[in-house]
């Protein structure tokens, strides 16, 4: 099941044709290898000043696309076979719970794609993506990897497992989320025990949009969570828009905020916007003794960070850094 927007994407085969259609002419140039592709897409579309709409595909693909995408997909042939292929693990970091004695409250599920036996930057995956129409695509397989590896570990249903999401990625969400909803349930777990976070919240401006997609998880009995909390999304109005079940603050905020006043005062001024709304606040990037301190005395409930753990293929309890 995908949608018809998810861009799944097509491996480009090593030899084959490229159709190059041109208004109402379309041209035929076979090819040897992908660096015979490249060669043959620089010379007749991506150095001509042709004002002419051109759109290119390979004979292994099923549809169009502009030069440059086609381009793109060619010049990163590792980051495509990568994700057409599904190459991902999950990695789990431990959330405490500040107010019941350092506790485990939850984990959160990070993708780690691996290609060749080699580590590929998250970012570096996402920004191919985006450039090439399959962040749709690649979004919902970290959901899935998420969901299908939290229930290969066997969390306790007691701990919820925070799942990051990208709202661009879901154009209707009582559609688009089906996938998601099908997976959970073919993996036997909770919906009550997911939580999911938007990634990259800075971002996003259609506030109407974040709000039917929370309201589509919560009529699945799931949670969701805010990233990035200070970034324009802590003000009451939005908060109460959204009404989220989580807030995260950013470690921006709390490095060293036993000792800096400016970021005390903004922390106490979003715990008493989320205690208004009955919103529970999430500290991450807790890297020292003293800011889990801080965090606790001033009542944010969970916390997150490499003092409490770092991420790991296997969910592992909190040890705390000496």
């Amino acid at each position: 099941m995908h949608c018809t927007d998810c861009g799944v994407p097509d491996n480009i085969s090593r030899s084959g044709v490229l159709f190059i259609k041109r208004e109402q002419l379309q041209e035929e140039l076979h090819y040897q290898s992908l660096e015979d592709l490249e060669q043959l897409l620089q010379k007749k579309i991506l150095n001509r000043d042709d004002s002419s709409e051109v759109l290119v595909k390979t004979s292994s693909q099923r549809g169009f696309y502009p030069p440059e995408q086609l381009w793109n997909l060619v010049k990163n042939q590792d980051l495509l076979e990568l994700i057409a292929s599904n190459s991902f693990t999950t990695h789990f970091q431990p959330i405490i719970d500040l107010q019941k004695n350092d506790e485990i409250f939850a984990y959160e599920c990070l993708l780690r794609p691996q290609w060749k036996g080699q580590s590929v930057p998250p970012f570096k995956l996402f920004e191919f993506a985006r450039e090439t129409n399959l962040h749709n695509y690649l979004d919902q397989k970290a959901r899935e990897s998420s969901i299908v590896s939290g229930s290969k570990q066997q969390v306790p249903a007691h701990v919820k497992l925070f799942i990051n999401f990208l709202p661009s990625s879901i154009y209707n969400p009582e559609y688009c989320l089906q996938h998601t909803f099908k997976i959970v349930q073919e993996n036997n777990i909770s919906p009550n025990q997911l939580v999911f976070e938007v990634v990259e919240s800075e971002k996003i401006h259609d506030i109407d949009h974040l709000e039917s997609i929370f309201k589509t998880y919560k009529k699945s009995g799931m949670k969701v969570a805010l990233d990035d909390v200070g970034a324009g999304y802590s003000t009451l109005e939005i908060l109460e828009k959204l009404q989220p079940d989580f807030v995260k603050i950013d470690r921006d905020y709390i490095s060293h905020c036993d000792t800096i006043l400016k970021k005390q005062l903004f922390l106490k001024s979003v715990i008493k916007v989320a205690t208004k709304l009955n919103i529970k606040v999430l500290a991450e990037g807790i890297e020292r003794m003293e800011e889990l301190q801080f965090c606790r005395d001033i009542g944010i409930h969970y916390g997150q960070g490499y003092f409490i753990g770092k991420p790991s293929p296997e969910v592992l309890a909190p040890v705390m850094a000496g």
